[in-house]
């Protein structure tokens, strides 16, 4: 996996083999499945290389619809379904052996002005009060602290706490959680580069906080887990590689499924980044 910012930007560099048709590289890893967050940040860039550098990404939505295999280079699809004056979109299709595993649309946009408004950013502390987040699951024992200690070396994740301890308490929002998150290096000034990195990392910590009251931890033996879905709404340009908060809460868990929102924020306030996801929480007897 990815131990650096530019051995993550090489590992989201695609190969195009035709018009409208990549092919994705794969990293070196221990792991089973493809990471969600690698499939999802590919797929973005297939269909970054088939619009205008006029258009920016404003949203992306998406499914995960088979696991990935490792083994083998991933294929994206990429359909031109509206290219207009003000808006584009693309969908693509992730293929393995021959069969889907991932669907994603993009909706682009040119830049323009208009209303502005958004949420306020909550009062945290600083990224150097956050514990790192390897060291704090090595520190409860988790068997997959080393592994991922290499797996996701090209993130710096600072945890600030979460329900059960750390924040707050909320009555009102019994599933939080709370982290910053940055590219661990530096990118270069290409927005593009940015939101495919933040998507990278978007699907790394979701579904835990839907785990929180549940006093689970993904990894656990007595838990399958599996994102399902996840969508991205990018609001405003940052920097990925310079802190964000991650202000996580799920609304809802049933039926084996727990759903996430999340908030993103740059240090000095700006909401730049709202992301959704459901995802796989069924409890193994």
């Amino acid at each position: 996996m990815p131990a650096s910012a530019a051995e993550l930007v090489e590992l989201l560099d695609l190969e195009q083999l035709d018009l409208n048709l990549f092919r994705g590289r794969q990293p070196t890893t221990m792991r089973q499945r493809v990471f969600g967050g690698q499939v999802a940040a590919q797929a973005l860039i297939a269909a970054i290389r088939t619009a205008g550098q006029e258009y920016l990404p404003h949203s992306m939505h998406s499914y995960f619809l088979r696991p990935g295999d490792y083994s083998v280079p991933i294929v994206y699809d990429v359909e031109r379904l509206r290219d207009g004056r003000s808006f584009a979109t693309r969908r693509v299709v992730a293929r393995q052996h021959g069969r889907p595993i991932y669907f994603q649309t993009v909706n682009f946009q040119q830049p323009e002005e208009g209303f502005e408004h958004q949420d306020v950013m909550p009062e945290v502390g600083p990224p150097d009060s956050g514990r790192n987040l390897i060291e704090l699951m090595a520190s409860r024992g988790d068997l997959e602290s080393e592994q991922l200690a290499l797996e996701w070396a090209a993130l710096d994740v600072r945890h600030l706490g979460n329900s059960r301890t750390g924040l707050p308490a909320d009555p009102m929002h019994p599933a939080r959680s709370r982290l910053w998150v940055r590219v661990n290096g530096e990118l270069s000034d290409d927005p593009r580069e940015h939101l495919a990195t933040f998507t990278y990392a978007s699907d790394m910590t979701l579904l835990g906080a839907a785990l929180v009251p549940h006093d689970v931890r993904i990894g656990s033996p007595e838990l399958q887990a599996a994102s399902l879905d996840h969508s991205i709404w990018f609001h405003r340009p940052f920097r990925a590689d310079r802190w964000w908060l991650y202000d996580q809460w799920s609304p809802s868990a049933s039926s084996g499924r727990g759903l996430v929102l999340a908030r993103t924020f740059t240090e000095d306030g700006t909401l730049v980044a709202t992301v959704a996801q459901e995802g796989l929480i069924r409890h193994r007897s």
